[in-house]
């Protein structure tokens, strides 16, 4: 008897969890032998899946510094990499 899978709050995942978990259901709907009531069910999840993939990339672009150089070509220090 197989067990069944438990089913992680989207707030809870990782980046790599979420989008690993939004593939698979990507994959499930392109076959398309899914009910039409879990279709619709694994798809709101899915777009809760895309969401928490794209707040964790603008958290993690965020907090990505770029290099600054000084003139003569040697590392001077660090800064927010798009600075507004």
């Amino acid at each position: 008897m197989a067990e069944a899978k438990a089913i992680v709050a989207v707030e809870e995942l990782t980046f790599e969890k979420a989008l690993a978990e939004l593939e698979g259901i990507v994959g499930r709907l392109e076959r398309g032998d899914v009910p039409l009531a879990e279709s619709i069910a694994i798809y709101e999840r899915g777009e809760a899946l895309k969401q928490r993939c794209a707040a964790l990339l603008a958290e993690a672009e965020a907090r990505v510094e770029k290099i600054r150089l000084s003139p003569g070509g040697k590392p001077a220090g660090i800064e927010p990499l798009d600075v507004e």
